[in-house]
Order: C-alpha cells, then structure tokens, then sequence
C-alpha cells in the first residue's frame, strides 16, 4: 500500500498500455485456474506448492482501474450503447471465467463493479432498463445451464436450512449458532466453542464473520462494521475531491469492492444470502483480497497526494 501510494496514479489514467498489461495478465491468470486443482470443488486458486494465489481478487481491483479509465475518458459519450457494450465485454471476459471456476461469488461482485461504475458515469436510463432486463434474461438462464447442482442446493438450503439440518443446512444452521452464541460481548479470543469443538465450518474465511462474532460478541462486530464503513466514506470522500474523473470513478469501484464483501460475507453468515464462498474483507485467512485492497488504498493515497 506504501509503495502505491508514493507513485502518481495519472500513469494509469493517462497511459493505456500498463493498464491492458494488467487486464490481459489477469485473464490469463484467471484461465490458468481452470487448470489447478479444485480446492472444496472450486477452481479459483493457482496452487505453487505451499503458496495459493486467487487470480480473481487481482482481477477485481483490474476491473475497476480499467472501468474508471475508459469512462474518465469517455463519460461524454455514456450516452452511445456502444461504449457499454465495449465495457461490457471487457468486464464479461473475466467474469466468464470465474463462472466456470465456478465462483458465483465473484462473480456478482465484478457484475456490482461493472454496474457501480456505469451509474455513476451517468448512463442513459433507458439503457439501464435494456441492462436489467437482459440481467433478468441471463439469470433465468444461468438456473438451467449455469448453475451447478450443489449451488441450487445451497440456494434452495437457504431458503429453508432446517428442511436438511445434516446437510446442505449444516453450514448456516452452525454459523446462527455461532453468532447467536456471542451475545454482547463474546466468549473471547480463542474460546468460541463452535470453532473449538469444530462445528463450524472454515472458520478463518467463509464463515469468519460468525467466529468473531461467537468470539467478540455484537459490540466486537458491529466496531468491525464501523471500522470498514469509516474506510470507506474516507475512500468516497478523497474520490470526490479528485481533480478528475478517474479518481472520482476508482473510489467509487473501490468502495463498491470492499462493501460487497463485506455485505455479502455477513449476509451470507446470518442466512440472508446463500453460502458464496468470498472472503470478509481484512478478516478473512488468506492474501490475495487483503493485497489486491491494499494496492486500492495506496492509489487512493496516491489520488489524494497528486490530486
């Protein structure tokens, strides 16, 4: 994050080759994943020995860069369908990719970044109806030809857990438990007995929101959820103040990045979404989210130093 935030982020607005670089890079190493081992049926990892990476989180951070430089530069022209469908494609590429991981998850994180950046670009609403109603389209479609059978599965556990409480309604019925358990101010550190004793499921990423919260209680995560709002009005706030459009449009993909996760990561864990898979963001086990947000807040850094 230092690094980035000492080099002036108008290269990437200014200069198209380094930002294609990275787009084609992370393609490529989105479709190397297709080729990994699975790890829990999913291939979103590029395993080299005792090091994993997750392309996909890299590939996020990607997106909103190359989404706030096309439209910095041509946010006059929103209002041509064309521009969207190129933007479109660009976001699709990527987003194809990760569907055949399959990782529903990230994907409708890139679908919110895509979408985030085009709204505040100032798209035609008439051209929003046309995107909404082939997103209805899509999803209908995706039911009979995407989706894989355990991720119906989920979405039909979540509707009603307890119909398969061994189950497919094991996971969520544990992380109620778990959050539940809490109380106000949690068992305390290391003592959760869903984790201890092992009911809970992958309690270092898919459901790390209800380890801390069986852990530090309803005060513990609620001062999490403080802390991650506070980031991000502090992103939002240095966007605004950008002299360009680029800086205003990165903040806001930024913001959208870390907010989904986070969202979606506690939705997920109180039962309000099905089981996705995405890491919380600054909690969950693992690098690659935490270094891709990082990387974002340097050049945030970078846009309030250069302007």
């Amino acid at each position: 994050m230092i690094v980035f935030s000492f080099i002036d982020y108008r290269l990437l607005k200014n200069y198209s080759l380094p930002v294609l670089f990275f787009y084609l890079l992370a393609v490529f190493l989105l479709a190397l994943t297709l080729y990994s081992r699975a790890i829990r049926g999913v291939n979103s990892w590029i395993i080299l020995g005792n090091f994993t990476f997750e392309p996909s989180e890299l590939a996020k951070l990607v997106l909103i860069i190359l989404m706030a430089k096309y439209f910095s530069q041509r946010h006059i022209l929103i209002n041509h369908f064309r521009h969207i469908i190129i933007s479109g494609i660009y976001y699709a590429i990527p987003a194809a990719i990760i569907i055949l991981q399959p990782d529903l998850g990230s994907a409708i994180i890139f679908t919110l970044i895509w979408l985030g950046i085009l709204l505040a670009s100032g798209i035609n609403k008439k051209h929003l109806a046309i995107l909404a109603m082939i997103g209805v389209l899509l999803s209908g479609l995706s039911w009979y030809f995407v989706l894989k059978d355990y991720q119906k599965v989920r979405i039909i556990s979540f509707v009603n857990p307890y119909k398969d409480p061994r189950g497919s309604g094991y996971n969520l019925i544990q992380s109620k438990i778990a959050i539940g358990s809490g109380y106000w101010f949690g068992s305390g550190f290391g003592k959760g007995q869903q984790v201890k004793l092992g009911f809970l499921p992958e309690p270092k990423n898919d459901f790390i929101f209800s380890a801390t919260a069986e852990q530090f209680g309803l005060v513990g995560i609620t001062s999490i959820i403080i802390l991650i709002s506070i980031i991000i009005s502090r992103i939002l706030y240095i966007g605004r103040r950008s002299v360009n459009n680029f800086g205003k449009l990165f903040s806001i993909g930024l913001s959208i990045f870390i907010f989904s996760h986070a969202f979606i990561g506690a939705a997920v864990n109180i039962g309000l979404m099905p089981v996705t898979g995405i890491p919380f963001p600054f909690l969950s086990y693992g690098g690659s989210n935490f270094v891709a947000i990082a990387v974002g807040l340097g050049i945030i850094q970078s846009i309030k130093r250069y302007g």
